[in-house]
């Protein structure tokens, strides 16, 4: 058992050392599983599908897979849902930023280890760090959507 759970330690660690694609290394929940199925997927303004998605388009469809329907756009995201901490984020909520200067207008999905999933209108789908300048100034705040059946169903690590 040690030597299995040192082999996968290494191979994580060869994996981020490498880099990748993918947004996740573990990808046993629905929440990973479809994060990864669309990493890089292009920016298209009002995209809601694996076409091309904008940021609102993104959140909906990931959160669909898990049965759960969120209105379309950012703003309207953003009355859902319970408000979180920063500090108490877990995987699956949602974080928002003011990138226009008129409110809510960019979201995405808390992944862990601060970072989130989203997508930019220059790259696509990634992921980014809370932490990241622009989106440190530009932070308004996190809803938790996904009830705790639902986290543990599809978001929690296991």
């Amino acid at each position: 058992m040690r030597k299995t759970l040192t082999a996968a330690a290494t191979s994580l660690a060869i994996l981020f050392t490498i880099g990748t694609a993918s947004a996740y290394a573990d990808s046993s929940t629905t929440l990973n599983k479809t994060v990864n199925a669309v990493y890089g997927t292009p920016y298209k303004l009002g995209g809601t599908t694996t076409n091309g998605f904008d940021c609102s388009g993104f959140t909906s469809y990931v959160f669909k897979k898990m049965g759960v329907k969120l209105p379309r756009v950012s703003s309207a995201q953003y009355k859902q849902g319970t408000p979180v901490a920063k500090n108490q984020l877990q995987e699956g909520d949602l974080v928002f930023f003011n990138t226009t200067g008129k409110g809510v207008s960019h979201v995405g999905i808390y992944i862990g280890d601060g970072k989130f999933a989203h997508a930019s209108s220059s790259k696509g789908i990634r992921t980014d760090k809370l932490s990241n300048s622009y989106y440190k100034k530009r932070y308004v705040g996190a809803k938790r959507i996904l009830s705790k059946y639902g986290y543990a169903t599809h978001a929690a690590q296991s």
